[in-house]
């Protein structure tokens, strides 16, 4: 003790250590408690209400004070160690005052309504209630002993008020018990307890729950007894506030019905909803497999790769390295089975996220793939970042010279290579370079890493030429023969010698002037014209060539003669139906020493010593094995349009067919799509027109789009293989044909159910394709109208007898016919046909009738172009579109128009072909505000889509959704 008295007197000033000697002489030093390491002492000076406390370490030659003053020593503890060294002269154990004092103790007692307090003066061993304020004790208003004052009893007497003892209500008391922490004589019914002011009240539990967890509320287990106005005794006679836990009305509906949260929601209850919790009730884990919780080093992680030509950056914010644990959107993801979670840091957390954002303009937990001049950005950008990075994603991304296009032509084989310039080992794949340019990039990617700028210029000169020819290489590099006219073209343009091949195809490429004169067959019984000539010289070129040939000649120009002037050898001819019996006579016509056999029907069987086999589409497509294990010296495919869906069976079929020399015969070799024109050349002349994915892209998709010169490169590559006449260039003496549209109105009655039909299927259906629905409930809503607009009788349901259309084409008839003409009658639907043959009958016109029932086509067809045949012939478009020469006739009504205008074309050109002496005039019946109307109006749109491949157009249309909602809105 000396030790420390030493050190206290050495700290002090000589005017505090007066001071303490003046408090110490006073008796204002009262020991408080003796321990064998420290001493409590009370000092109360008289300027002060409160004593204060001191506390004397003497082991550790320390102290303290409650005073607070800025001294290192302050006048109480002076006096408290002056005091303590007397009583320790004194041989006493602690300094007493020279009179007694009393001390103020505090008494909880049950009454029904609750606890009520009262507070006591304690003086040697007594007590007595203290009745007024201990204010008015210590100023003496009041006469009463010196009391031992502390800052608990003023505290107390502040929070009590003008009432002085008994009940008081739930705040009050709380209010009261909180100043009571620290007192130290507080007696409940005369047992002592202690007061702490941290509230007592519900505890949130975690337990298991099958393998997840269940969070619930309960009574906090460490209260022994509840009082009704708040306040409840806990274990160790500890005296606490008691009341509802500090939470929001939701988290208490949830924790007293109980929340379960299952495995996959574990770490939301461990690093969210528990913590937040435990800042404001107490949370008893009785888990047996809650996971624990560890400090966990938060960092930046960038984790990169090389995917193919791109490179992959995947930012995140993770705990631990290696990681434990991911924050994604806010939410933390455990990485691995490590039943460590980390604690989290969700402030530190949104600093990381915002750094990602500023530094590579990235958002974490989501991949980034970057190609060309932007993968080299992203990789220097990420070679400097300040975070952590991982993954060898950046060794390939750095910016080499540019590339130079290198040409090789050996034979008929064909590459191109690009490498970096300046005498440099990088070297880029062909089609990557393509590839880069057609996407818009000026960078390519190069082989074993880093990128090069591409020669954008060379490339768009020559890009598309090069990728045509890429496509249609084989295996091995070759081209087909059929690509060497393009490759002679492209080393043309760039001062190369062209292959060797190209010398015996060089006609092709000089617009067929010259073409050798063809070898006639000796039995060929025919006068050919100057255009026919030349198409047969075109075609025997191509056979000698051992090349594929589609002969698009417009409708009535002679492709069946000019084919049967050329063939030679065994011959294959497929053809619809319907022309089948033409086939045989024009052959038995113009080569009648060839053996013709017809393999059809159910009794066929193959004649192996037919110069010619004339067969139908739906026979190859059931006979595709036997006809394909032929050896065909030309196989011929008629209205070759049959094949322009590469996927059907029939299309399939004839792709096997074997035959040094093919021949496609078309009209209209595109109807709807591009596609159509791909499946036939890919028939023809395989690898001329690459992939058919790869058509799409490069053509297909091109051309619809408007890209300029698209639909020119295409009509380039296909010139030498496709030969097409319109009939007004090469029969100018073909009398002329005329287009007339015939307006109805229709009546009273029809005009409803047209009306009725378009109420009832359009709004569902026009929204339904607006969002992308189906196009089969729009054709079907198509349909009905066309019907009602043609024939009320036409739509289900309904029955008529009249029908303006029907009207209007027997008053053209009976006109047509009186003045000794012949008509041709055109419907999609053999049930209009049913209805216009008992007007016909009515009318007294003698008529004739040939659709898909038909047994004698041939009979019917000689029936009506002889001169005193009947004057009128009804027709169905699938039977009698095709192939038949109907030149008797010089009137074509089409009564039900369809938004194909070669469908109508074909139907026409029965009549408007070579043989023809008269003008041909072709009526189109058309109901007035319906939607046929609208059918005009895209059928002119549509033949653009011919003229983007064979003529002169740069763009092309198809049947799309946009299509079918102009018809129908």
């Amino acid at each position: 003790m000396q030790e420390l008295f030493e050190a206290i007197r050495e700290s002090c000033s000589r005017a505090t250590w007066s001071r303490g000697v003046e408090l110490a002489r006073a008796g204002a030093v009262l020991g408080e408690r003796a321990g064998n390491d420290q001493v409590i002492c009370r000092v109360t000076t008289p300027a002060e209400k409160v004593a204060r406390t001191v506390v004397l370490a003497v082991d550790d030659e320390d102290w303290s004070c409650d005073c607070h003053v800025a001294d290192d020593v302050c006048i109480h503890v002076a006096a408290a160690a002056i005091a303590m060294r007397r009583a320790n002269k004194a041989g006493e154990a602690l300094p007493a005052p020279k009179v007694s004092v009393a001390r103020v103790g505090y008494r909880l007692e049950r009454t029904t309504a609750g606890l009520g307090i009262d507070r006591v003066l304690v003086k040697d061993g007594s007590e007595a209630p203290l009745a007024t304020s201990l204010a008015a004790i210590t100023s003496g208003r009041v006469e009463g002993p010196q009391i031992l004052t502390t800052p608990v009893d003023l505290a107390f007497e502040v929070a009590l008020g003008t009432k002085r003892r008994g009940w008081f209500p739930r705040e009050v008391m709380h209010a009261l018990l909180e100043t009571l922490a620290g007192a130290d004589d507080v007696r409940l019914d005369g047992t002592p307890v202690r007061v702490a002011k941290a509230r007592v009240g519900m505890v949130a539990v975690v337990e298991d729950q099958g393998d997840g967890f269940f969070l619930r509320m309960e009574k906090d287990p460490a209260i022994r007894e509840i009082f009704p106005n708040g306040i409840a005794r806990c274990d160790g006679d500890v005296i606490r506030p008691f009341g509802e836990p500090p939470l929001t009305a939701r988290e208490l509906a949830e924790l007293r019905n109980g929340r379960p949260f299952p495995a996959s929601q574990l770490v939301e209850l461990v690093t969210r909803v528990v913590p937040s919790l435990q800042e404001r009730i107490d949370v008893h884990i009785r888990s047996k497999r809650f996971p624990r919780t560890s400090k966990q080093r938060l960092r930046m992680l960038v984790q990169t790769e090389q995917k193919g030509d791109a490179l992959v950056v995947f930012p995140t914010v993770v705990y631990g390295d290696p990681p434990v644990a991911r924050v994604d959107g806010g939410n933390l993801t455990l990485l691995g089975d490590d039943p460590v979670i980390p604690l989290r840091n969700e402030e530190a957390e949104g600093r990381l996220v915002r750094q990602l954002q500023s530094d590579l303009g990235l958002a974490p937990g989501k991949k980034a793939l970057f190609r060309g001049e932007e993968a080299v950005a992203m990789a220097d950008r990420v070679r400097s970042f300040s975070g952590d990075v991982d993954g060898k994603g950046l060794e390939n991304f750095f910016l080499a010279p540019r590339l130079v296009p290198q040409l090789a032509v050996n034979g008929s084989a064909f590459d191109v290579s690009f490498t970096t310039a300046g005498g440099g080992r990088g070297r880029a794949d062909a089609a990557a370079v393509l590839r880069a340019w057609q996407d818009g990039s000026a960078f390519a990617p190069l082989i074993g890493g880093g990128i090069a700028p591409i020669p954008t210029d060379w490339l768009e000169k020559f890009g598309n030429r090069i990728a045509d020819l890429l496509a249609a290489r084989d295996g091995s590099g070759e081209l087909p023969a059929c690509a060497i006219p393009d490759l002679a073209r492209l080393c043309d343009d760039l001062d190369q010698p062209p292959p060797p091949q190209f010398d015996r195809l060089r006609p092709l490429l000089e617009d067929f002037s010259g073409l050798p004169s063809p070898a006639y067959p000796q039995d060929l019984r025919a006068e050919l014209r100057a255009y026919q000539k030349q198409g047969v010289a075109w075609l025997s070129f191509l056979q000698e060539a051992g090349l594929g040939a589609l002969l698009a000649d417009d409708m009535g120009l002679g492709k069946t003669l000019q084919t049967i002037s050329t063939i030679r050898g065994r011959t294959l001819v497929v053809a619809p139906t319907s022309v089948i019996h033409n086939w045989s006579n024009e052959i038995a016509r113009f080569r009648p020493s060839l053996r013709v056999a017809v393999f059809h029907g159910p009794q066929r069987s193959l004649d192996p010593d037919a110069d010619v086999v004339l067969t139908t589409y739906a026979i190859l497509r059931l006979d595709t094995e036997l006809l394909a294990a032929h050896k065909w010296e030309t196989v011929v495919l008629d209205e070759a349009q049959a094949i322009k869906n590469p996927d059907s069976q029939v299309a399939q079929a004839a792709f096997q067919l074997p035959a040094r020399f093919r021949v496609c015969l078309s009209g209209t070799p595109v109807e709807n799509r591009l596609e159509e024109l791909w499946s036939q050349l890919h028939f023809l002349n395989r690898g001329l027109l690459g992939g058919r994915k790869d058509f799409q892209e490069r053509y297909a998709k091109a051309i619809a789009g408007g890209v300029p010169g698209a639909a020119e490169r295409l009509r380039a590559r296909i010139k030498p293989f496709v030969l097409r006449r319109m009939k007004r260039e090469v029969a100018p003496e073909l009398p002329p044909r005329t287009d007339i549209v015939l307006r109805c109105t229709l009546s009273e009655s029809e005009r409803k159910v047209y009306d009725a039909v378009r109420a009832s299927t359009l709004q569902d259906v026009v929204q339904q394709l607006q969002k992308g629905g189906n196009v089969l409930a729009a054709l079907e809503a198509l349909l009905r109208l066309r019907q009602a607009a043609c024939h009320a009788g036409l739509v289900p349901g309904q029955r008529a007898d009249h029908s303006s259309k029907v009207e209007l084409l027997l008053e053209q008839l009976d006109e047509a016919v009186a003045e000794g003409h012949k008509a041709l009658v055109f419907s999609q639907w053999t049930s209009l046909l049913d209805r216009v043959e008992p007007h016909l009958k009515k009318a007294g016109i003698d008529f004739l009738r040939l659709d898909g029932s038909t047994v004698d086509r041939g009979g019917v067809v000689d029936a009506f172009q002889r001169e005193d045949g009947p004057p009128v012939l009804l027709l169905s478009l699938k039977a009698g579109g095709t192939g038949l020469n109907l030149t008797a006739a010089d009137h074509v009504f089409l009564l039900d128009p369809w938004w194909n205008p070669a469908v109508e074309d074909q139907a026409a050109d029965r009549a408007h072909r070579i043989g023809q002496d008269k003008p041909v005039l072709v009526h189109r019946l058309v109901a007035e505000d319906t939607v046929e109307e609208r059918i005009l109006a895209l059928q002119d749109r549509k033949r653009a889509l011919a003229e983007a491949a064979l003529g002169a157009g740069d763009q092309a249309l198809a049947l799309t959704r946009e299509d079918l909602l102009g018809l129908l809105e």
